[in-house]
């Protein structure tokens, strides 16, 4: 009888920690998948409407200096947002810091759809429009930088690689559903002048279930989630700022700064280079592009899922090196057929555009994981938040850097550069790296 009383005392602790494990690993993945849905709203949803915000026969510098602004806006608050809440995350807890960061971007979305135009208030709507996705982006650096590692801590070893991979879909799978709440507006109410239902009202309602999506998260981490046990049982750091940057674990910070910025490089290429092209050059109209991106983001889904796994098996470190060599040598060459201008049918665009992103995606599918992995518990939220955000600021330039380019070569080719250039990187910064596969999180 005493022997049965122990086996049921102890499956009764393991149990409750298995619980705890999965509402982590779900609400790592929920707030990933709220977080990056919000980064698309200007880019997919804003696009149709962008005559909103500009004045009357503005021109067409003017216009590209508003829509590059209002992105880099976000670009440039997420590091800042990585380095103050990843600082708290590490000092105060990953939970508390979670449910902040995710309630803060979800007033702020909110807001960012009650706006009036440029009609109504003048230059004033710009400047706010591009100051609320500024302290959006502060936020949005808090979110995957406290969830994340709470979600990985409490996971099993032999785990890790797979619950990375499935925090890490939420990337191609927010993407898919803006894009089609996007589409189905866009069929129902036809963005067609600045009077048109759309450009007036309709770019507000993805932005208002952004909101009520980040405030309904917030509630149920708040809730549901709990600190993990090594952190709570950890000695806290005092400054885990400045520790992150002295001795091995700057040099550590560094080596990570290389490959994420590497990678930054590759992603940037997808998500604004790719869009264009296919209607420039594979002339393809703006539902069919839509159409066939969606697409393609469904399948780096698996993609994912597959290099997540394999990174398991083999380690992270040769996955990340194998993906930077697939950017630098494979995914030239269907982009390059793209940029060409002599793909004429939609399903030659299609199986184009899909070996263009699986290749790039495949590294992808083990950041998350290698990341949080890479620094030891005192400072793993800022390590995590600010390695995978800092390397987001040299490639926001990317457009300056291909007009840049341009003076030498064609336009459509200066991806090619730097997709290459973003491989490299990858390469030489997972090479400098240990393995950290079998790492101990505690």
């Amino acid at each position: 009888m005493s022997s049965i009383a122990a086996d049921t005392s102890t499956a009764a602790p393991d149990a409750e920690k298995t619980a705890r494990a999965k509402k982590a690993l779900f609400g790592a993945w929920l707030g990933f998948y709220v977080d990056l849905f919000d980064i698309y709203l200007p880019v997919i949803v804003l696009a149709p409407a962008a005559v909103y915000f500009q004045a009357t026969g503005a021109s067409a510098g003017t216009i590209a200096l508003i829509n590059g602004s209002v992105f880099a806006a976000t670009l440039i608050g997420r590091p800042l947002g990585a380095m103050l809440f990843g600082h708290l995350a590490d000092k105060f807890g990953r939970r508390r810091i979670t449910v902040i960061s995710v309630t803060g971007f979800g007033v702020t979305t909110l807001a960012i759809g009650l706006l009036p135009g440029y009609q109504q208030i003048g230059i004033l709507a710009v400047i706010l429009l591009i100051a609320l996705r500024f302290i959006d982006g502060v936020f949005l650096g808090g979110e995957y930088t406290s969830a994340t590692p709470t979600a990985l801590e409490q996971s099993a070893k032999e785990r890790r690689g797979l619950n990375g991979a499935i925090i890490s879909t939420g990337f191609p799978l927010a993407y898919c559903s803006i894009a089609l709440i996007t589409l189905g507006l866009l069929q129902i109410m036809p963005a067609q002048g600045i009077d048109s239902a759309y450009v007036q009202w309709g770019w507000r309602i993805p932005f208002f279930i952004g909101a009520v999506l980040s405030v309904g998260f917030a509630f149920w981490y708040s809730r549901s989630v709990e600190d993990s046990e090594e952190w709570q049982q950890s000695e806290k750091v005092k400054t885990p700022l400045l520790e992150l940057f002295k001795g091995s674990s700057g040099r550590d910070f560094l080596q990570v700064f290389v490959l994420t910025t590497g990678l930054w490089f590759t992603s940037y290429m997808l998500t604004t280079v790719l869009p264009g092209l296919m209607k420039s050059e594979a002339k393809l109209s703006p539902n069919s592009t839509t159409l066939a991106l969606v697409i393609a983001n469904a399948i780096v889904v698996a993609v994912y899922m597959g290099s997540g796994l394999l990174s398991q098996k083999v380690g992270r470190r040769p996955m990340l090196i194998a993906g930077g060599l697939l950017c630098m040598f494979i995914a030239p060459i269907p982009y390059t057929l793209i940029a060409s201008g002599n793909v004429q049918t939609f399903g030659t665009a299609l199986i184009l555009l899909i070996a263009v992103t699986v290749l790039i995606s495949v590294p992808w599918g083990c950041l998350t994981t290698y990341l949080t992995e890479r620094f030891t518990l005192g400072v793993r939220a800022s390590g995590y938040g600010l390695g995978y955000s800092l390397g987001m600021v040299i490639p926001a330039f990317y457009a300056y850097i291909q007009s840049g380019l341009s003076a030498f070569m064609p336009l459509p080719y200066t991806a090619v550069v730097l997709l290459c250039l973003g491989g490299l990187l990858t390469v030489v910064g997972a090479v400098l790296s240990p393995e950290t596969r079998d790492v101990d999180m505690r």
